[in-house]
């Protein structure tokens, strides 16, 4: 119900953000306090999503063995289990954190199960675009767990994630694009199309590389941030490219994937350019 692999994504991120704006490791008690808040933000959240989508889940082959479809779990269970997680999140950010931190986390809840799931999932094809915000909040609690503020350099990071969501998903709903449609999910290539997707993708992937680089001069990353930011970002664009080019699902597919190592090292190599000045002095 609480999706951990999304969930482990999603930590990366907060983990990455709060190591590059603390410029090394905050108290034990604060990481301790955010990862575990985060970890159960992100739960009910996922928890609510499933509860909410559990009769197209039913019908798309990739969901349809998740536990409420299946009935291995009551409704009810589920429910108060969201509830649970969510107010244990509140209080774990709120006194281990900030209230700002918990506010950030709750916000994110609200756009996943309030915007993206019950508004903009089953209408508009601009549904995990603007859904994608609440993965992109993360890191924002990340960094205030670190700094104790937002500042430019938080929303660069959120800016990151924002654009990368769009073409990480739409090369998952070309290759699942028969799956969402037997759904009624109007996802991008469902409603308009499997070329009008690759287009997207490729521009999303070009703005996202400059995304990505608008952080080296915001918060004075290095070279090694910005030669990893730089040839992972140059991988993204050229696999978008041969999406663009192939128009098949194995390239969508490959692209999909990739995504998920491109932003785990992105966000890795925040941290070793961070780390690495801080244990030479």
């Amino acid at each position: 119900m609480t999706k951990p692999r999304i969930i482990a994504e999603l930590l990366v991120t907060t983990a990455a953000a709060m190591v590059v704006a603390a410029r090394g490791l905050p108290a034990l008690n604060v990481v301790g306090s955010t990862l575990l808040g985060g970890a159960l933000c992100a739960g009910a959240a996922a928890t609510y999503n499933q509860l909410f989508d559990r009769d197209i889940d039913l019908v798309m082959q990739r969901t349809r063995s998740r536990p409420l479809p299946a009935a291995r779990l009551r409704v009810p269970v589920a429910f108060w289990w969201g509830i649970v997680l969510l107010v244990l999140s509140v209080l774990v950010l709120g006194f281990g954190v900030s209230w700002l931190a918990a506010g950030l986390a709750s916000t994110g809840f609200v756009i996943y199960v309030g915007v993206y799931t019950l508004w903009l999932k089953r209408r508009s094809t601009q549904n995990i675009v603007i859904g994608g915000a609440a993965g992109a909040i993360p890191p924002m609690v990340g960094w205030v767990a670190g700094a104790g503020h937002l500042d430019i350099a938080a929303l660069v990071l959120f800016m990151v994630i924002f654009i990368w969501t769009p073409p990480h998903f739409w090369a998952l709903a070309l290759v699942r694009k028969h799956d969402y449609a037997r759904a009624g999910v109007p996802m991008l290539p469902v409603v308009q199309g499997d070329a009008v997707t690759r287009r997207h993708i490729f521009v999303y992937s070009l703005a996202l590389v400059t995304a990505s680089l608008v952080l080296i001069p915001v918060n004075g990353m290095g070279w090694i941030y910005s030669a990893a930011s730089i040839l992972l970002g140059l991988v993204f664009v050229y696999r978008a490219w041969q999406l663009l080019r192939a128009k098949d699902t194995n390239s969508a597919w490959r692209l999909y994937k990739y995504s998920i190592t491109y932003l785990t090292l992105v966000f890795a190599a925040m941290v070793v350019d961070t780390v690495l000045p801080v244990l030479g002095n």
